[in-house]
């Protein structure tokens, strides 16, 4: 009996492993403008001023600091130094695919998340990060371009599209005052 049970787990198992190793290392959850807001530990406009990388162990890690020039959500600091997974340190470099890219010296709308080791990341990889721009009225406005990053909905367990982002800054500012009004989240 013991026997069979192992061989009939091994005939399942086996399959599984092999169609696991074809499945991509990541798939994000899709998150909503209201959801970031409410699970982020902080939402900035912020620069970026610098950047190193280095390991974690078997990861490399690029360490972005970013100067806060505004802030929704989070402690009160001016500057923070944000995580995001891939980089070149020490003659080596990885690629970490949906890890979103910075540019120092431009200047973003961040949602972040703060792990119990203390350590600030981007919440969703790239979902969390907008580019800040003017438009043809000389307004500010923010964009995201869609990812191409496997992504399923919470809710239904189903594979879902990301969708790209871009609206005027007072409007998605607005946004998240109130999501954070509404949901206890300052």
């Amino acid at each position: 009996m013991r026997r069979a049970l192992h061989g009939s787990m091994r005939r399942v198992l086996l399959p599984l492993l092999f169609f696991a190793a074809l499945l991509p290392a990541a798939i994000l959850e899709r998150l909503s403008l209201d959801d970031m807001a409410l699970k982020s530990t902080d939402i900035v406009r912020a620069k970026v001023v610098g950047s190193y990388a280095d390991f974690r162990g078997s990861m490399i890690y690029t360490h972005w600091k970013v100067q806060v020039v505004e802030r929704w959500k989070g402690a009160d600091r001016s500057t923070i130094e944000v995580l995001i997974p891939g980089g070149s340190a020490r003659g080596s470099h990885q690629d970490v695919s949906g890890a979103p890219k910075l540019s120092i010296g431009k200047e973003y709308l961040l949602f972040l998340w703060k792990s119990r080791s203390g350590s600030t990341y981007i919440t969703g990889l790239s979902q969390g990060l907008f580019d800040l721009g003017k438009n043809a009225g000389n307004e500010w406005v923010v964009s995201r371009a869609a990812s191409g990053e496997p992504m399923i909905d919470r809710a239904t367990w189903t594979p879902v599209a990301d969708e790209s982002i871009q609206m005027r800054y007072a409007e998605i500012t607005a946004r998240i005052s109130a999501t954070l009004n509404q949901g206890g989240g300052h």
